[in-house]
């Protein structure tokens, strides 16, 4: 069996594979290919397919399967799966990251200093403590947000209409979520549905001053309309590690808006997570030979 490591895997993981067949980095491998391992760099589109003759299971190492086509693997037989369980600490940790540092206006504290400035009567902080959080989706990186929420003392409510109850949050309606939440944390996969679910429309029924959070899709809020809400103040900030594209394109309007705390889609690339995917991939495997 050929197994092709397509994007950037945990170091030990080509080691790790070799028990199951040659193990290989080179994309010109991929006619020999009947595994593949993709992260969210590459495109298992028609055009990966079409070259790629051998292929029997195509494992998506991470949250969410974008930036595969799904339909397509299953017409061709070709089995498609993802590691959905690995990503959820450090993906949650990520959002806390931006919870705990946009009120506390870390980042401003910082940079001001690195300036030369002391800023403490001029930097006002807000609390965590008995504000509400709201997630929009409530699957497993969302419970582990709730945890730690919790922990800080929030009212947690969310969203999700695939569910009807929630071990942490309070199931409500996206209208009241918008309305309630002083923090609203994003956690859908991008569907037809999600995509750019966070618009203006959306955005003038939440709290003046609310924070929006997104360490989900990039595609599923509306850069002008968000841009829009900060530059207006309905937004008090929008922290986000997710973009339209990696890297986002040069004209995207939240670069240049204001109150944006932003990184480059760094939310899974922990190296305890990196080692996480690695062992669902093992296992994933496992089964695959049996």
């Amino acid at each position: 069996m050929h197994i092709l490591i397509a994007d950037a895997f945990d170091a030990k993981l080509p080691e790790r594979l070799a028990a199951f067949g040659t193990v290989s980095g080179d994309l010109a491998t991929l006619p020999q290919a009947q595994v593949l391992l993709v992260r969210s760099k590459t495109k298992v589109d028609a055009d990966l397919l079409a070259r790629a003759p051998n292929l029997k299971l195509v494992i998506r190492g991470g949250v969410g399967m974008d930036n595969v086509d799904k339909k397509l693997c299953a017409d061709k037989g070709i089995r498609a799966v993802n590691t959905p369980r690995a990503s959820s600490v450090a993906v949650a940790e990520m959002a806390m990251a931006f919870m705990v540092a946009i009120p506390a206006r870390l980042i401003e504290a910082h940079t001001s200093m690195k300036e030369g400035q002391f800023l403490k009567s001029e930097l006002k902080r807000t609390e965590l403590f008995k504000k509400t959080l709201g997630l929009v989706g409530a699957g497993n990186i969302a419970t582990e947000v709730a945890k730690r929420a919790q922990a800080f003392g929030m009212e947690v409510i969310a969203y999700d209409p695939f569910l009807k109850e929630h071990p942490i949050a309070r199931m409500v309606s996206l209208d009241e979520l918008a309305a309630r939440a002083d923090v609203i944390s994003l956690h859908t996969p991008l569907t037809d549905e999600t995509r750019g679910m966070v618009n203006a429309a959306l955005l003038a029924k939440m709290k003046d001053g609310a924070i929006l959070i997104n360490t989900g899709r990039g595609k599923c809020v509306n850069d002008a309309d968000v841009a829009a809400a900060l530059h207006s103040g309905k937004l008090r900030a929008y922290g986000t590690d997710v973009w339209p594209s990696d890297p986002p394109p040069a004209d995207c309007p939240l670069l240049s808006a204001p109150h944006v705390i932003m990184a480059p889609h760094l939310g899974a690339n922990s190296k305890e997570n990196l080692g996480r995917i690695g062992d669902e991939v093992v296992l994933i495997l496992q089964d695959f030979k049996a």
